[in-house]
């Protein structure tokens, strides 16, 4: 990266414009008109930098809405919060409490994982909390399902058949000649 160097002038040029309260861009583009150079915005505003001139006073134009006697000007103050805004009620804001679904007429036998047979049936129970352990239903399965008949009804929508079924699949090694 080249070092930039300003001629007195420009700097010169540069400080009377600052204190005139223009933006780096404006002081760029009237310093680049001036003098036939091409310096952007980002060089002006390290120019000024390190010039000094960031924390002098510039002239700035009058606030737009003049201030109550009595108080002191900020350009940004805080505003409250409109208070007619239509917000929801705070019911509305409040997670709904979970519901535990229950099978009736099923009692699980709550088995681990590990203890988990290929025909037993593998709907969870627990695991809400932390440190819960995770125990399954271990039912007989329902014939194409992951799942006991009342655990099946409950993980299925009624009256729609499933997208497909569970079966063995028979694989095919192909050759290519």
């Amino acid at each position: 990266m080249e070092l930039g160097h300003w001629p007195s002038e420009h700097s010169d040029a540069l400080r009377d414009y600052f204190l005139k309260g223009l933006s780096y861009a404006e002081i760029g583009r009237e310093i680049n008109a001036r003098f036939g150079t091409a310096y952007t915005r980002n060089a002006v505003a390290g120019r000024v930098k390190r010039l000094g001139l960031v924390g002098s006073a510039r002239v700035t134009s009058p606030p737009i809405v003049p201030c109550l006697p009595g108080e002191t000007c900020l350009l940004s103050a805080h505003r409250p919060a409109l208070p007619n805004l239509i917000l929801p009620p705070k019911s509305a804001m409040k997670p709904a409490a979970r519901v535990k679904l229950r099978c009736v007429g099923v009692q699980p036998r709550l088995i681990s994982f590990a203890e988990l047979a290929a025909g037993d049936c593998r709907y969870p129970y627990g695991g809400e909390r932390d440190g819960e352990e995770i125990t399954f239903c271990g039912h007989p399965r329902q014939p194409g399902s992951s799942y006991c008949t009342p655990h099946a009804r409950l993980t299925r929508r009624t009256g729609v058949a499933p997208a497909r079924t569970a079966g063995p699949v028979v694989l095919r090694l192909v050759f290519a000649a």
